[in-house]
């Protein structure tokens, strides 16, 4: 029986490359470009000096983040239409931006943003799997950026993150737990997870199931640990353009 391979030649604990682009979109308040391997995604962060109506009704203090996703017509290898084209979003998006939007309150103490909404777009420039996980890692960024740029400008007197948040996928594909699923494994595991931890190892979300399929405790605790390790490095690599762009500020 030949030995394991993974399409791209990786190892199965083996990130895809990863790389964070700031000021991609400069009228943003900031703005990050991130590839994950062949995955690219535009994350953006606006802050409004204003909260939802449902706030005001309920008397309810603070701020508020939200966040929106999309994939571009030309992110995949058929043009995707775009859900204004068809009159309504469909499910996966409203999923995905929900998903998003709740893993960046995770961390943020929205009293810290009193009477501001911050709006995080993810917009997929080119889809390999995982853009999910690839805009949760990005948007943090993107709304980090936002929120040191209110603080310099002194309209924030105090950043509302308490820790940091990212995501990545994990799976099993040819009966093998792998890290980081590109198309190519995504499309035919059988097993499918997504998860999202704080830099400080607490689980937010975990997304999970069986393609048709099952698998055991032991895969589970295999898919964990391997998720747990991508996002340590994941971690690692946002701290470190965060402490290269911030030392950049007020400007950023």
């Amino acid at each position: 029986m030949p030995a394991f391979s993974r399409p791209d030649g990786r190892k199965t604990d083996q990130l895809r490359p990863i790389i964070f682009e700031a000021g991609i979109a400069p009228y943003a308040s900031g703005s990050v470009l991130v590839s994950f391997g062949q995955t690219r995604v535009i994350c953006a962060a606006t802050i409004e000096t204003k909260v939802p109506r449902w706030m005001k009704a309920q008397g309810v203090s603070g701020g508020w983040l939200s966040a929106e996703y999309s994939m571009l017509p030309y992110s995949t290898l058929d043009r995707k239409s775009r859900d204004i084209s068809k009159g309504k979003q469909d499910g996966r998006t409203i999923e995905i931006q929900r998903l998003i939007g709740r893993s960046l309150r995770a961390v943020v103490d929205l009293e810290k943003l009193p009477g501001k909404t911050m709006w995080v777009d993810c917009d997929v420039l080119q889809a390999d799997g995982g853009t999910r996980t690839a805009s949760i890692t990005g948007a943090y960024l993107a709304a980090r950026l936002a929120v040191q740029k209110l603080i310099d400008e002194g309209e924030l007197k105090e950043n509302p993150f308490n820790d940091s948040i990212a995501a990545v996928s994990v799976g099993i594909f040819e009966n093998t737990e792998v890290l980081d699923l590109p198309y190519l494994e995504d499309k035919d595991a059988s097993v499918d997870f997504n998860i999202v931890m704080t830099g400080q190892n607490q689980f937010v979300e975990l997304q999970g199931s069986g393609e048709e399929a099952t698998f055991s405790e032991e895969q589970l605790a295999n898919l964990i640990s391997l998720a747990k390790k991508g996002l340590k490095e994941i971690a690692e690599l946002q701290t470190a353009f965060l402490s290269k762009q911030l030392l950049q500020s007020p400007s950023l």
